[in-house]
């Protein structure tokens, strides 16, 4: 029996349908369930990491380097079951459910309990700090907040953003929780895991989960890039940008991610910024005069 190509293995190669074959549709389902197994990850590492630290040990925390990780590199894989998803035009109403539950464990639960163990557990009482009540409480408010936009997202068909940008360019409606995750993950990784211990400076992190939370369920204007194509062809800088990005991730991996999630995050602040300064100097035109009333006309 003669052996099926890769393009024949996953499409139908009847002329009346280019309908996938069923193997096509395990390939964006495959990626969601690595994505539900590193969130899984990320939430035992967490915990151990607390484990550890209060054996008394805390300095660098294996563990929560290893959870900052797994949300990481869930951050790709989510972005990468989708657009093959729309590749092999295997879309269905399964795997955006199944995408949505895998976002609340891994981008949600996970970078929560990360934030909480890293950022609260192992600080010294001190100025409104004086329990873990504060951390609890924002920790949960960053998993609510992730959780409404996901639903948010997926009832909504058509969101129109604050500042709605060019009508020729995609954009997300607030935050989306994997960039939200992806910045706690960066700060972890970007420390050396090694988990905050003044007070102070867990404050600044539970400012970082509010802003984020506030991100999340906001409409403000996120690029999504969805428009992007990587079918047709490639300008020689963007292969320079990009062989250069990958090494500078290879060797500087903690500056570099942390930088990059940051950017992002700022994105839809500096867009939003910029919207409402336009609108405020933007020319005002005078409105409109009454036309002057008209004499009546005089009849016989």
């Amino acid at each position: 029996m003669a052996r099926l190509s890769l393009k024949e293995r996953f499409f139908d190669s009847r002329p009346l349908s280019r309908r996938p074959r069923r193997a096509a549709y395990a390939l964006p389902t495959l990626f969601t369930a690595g994505n539900i197994f590193l969130g899984f990850i990320a939430i035992i590492r967490s915990v151990e990491g607390a484990l550890l630290g209060a054996s008394g040990q805390l300095g660098n925390n294996p563990h929560f380097e290893v959870a900052a990780k797994a949300i990481g590199a869930a951050v790709v894989l989510d972005g990468l079951d989708g657009r093959i998803a729309r590749m092999t035009n295997t879309v269905s109403a399964f795997g955006r459910e199944m995408d949505s539950l895998a976002d609340v464990i891994t981008f949600g639960i996970a970078p929560a309990v990360l934030a909480f163990t890293w950022g609260v557990e192992f600080v010294t009482p001190g100025g409104f700090l004086m329990d873990h009540r504060a951390g609890y409480f924002l920790a949960f408010i960053f998993l609510l907040c992730g959780a409404a936009r996901l639903a948010r997202f997926n009832v909504q068909t058509n969101p129109v953003p604050a500042n709605p940008g060019r009508p020729d360019r995609k954009y997300f409606v607030g935050l989306p929780i994997p960039a939200a995750a992806a910045i706690v993950a960066a700060v972890v990784y970007a420390t050396d895991s090694v988990p905050l211990g003044w007070w102070v400076h867990s404050a600044l992190w539970l400012g970082l989960l509010a802003l984020l939370s506030f991100l999340m369920v906001s409409t403000w204007r996120y690029p999504s890039f969805k428009e992007i194509n990587f079918k047709g062809p490639r300008s020689p800088l963007i292969v320079i940008f990009f062989g250069a990005l990958i090494y500078l991730i290879w060797n500087y991996s903690e500056p570099v991610l942390l930088a990059l999630a940051s950017v992002y995050v700022a994105t839809g602040i500096v867009i939003r910024a910029a919207g409402i300064i336009r609108r405020r100097f933007r020319p005002q035109h005078p409105p409109p005069q009454p036309a002057p009333p008209q004499p009546e006309q005089l009849t016989s």
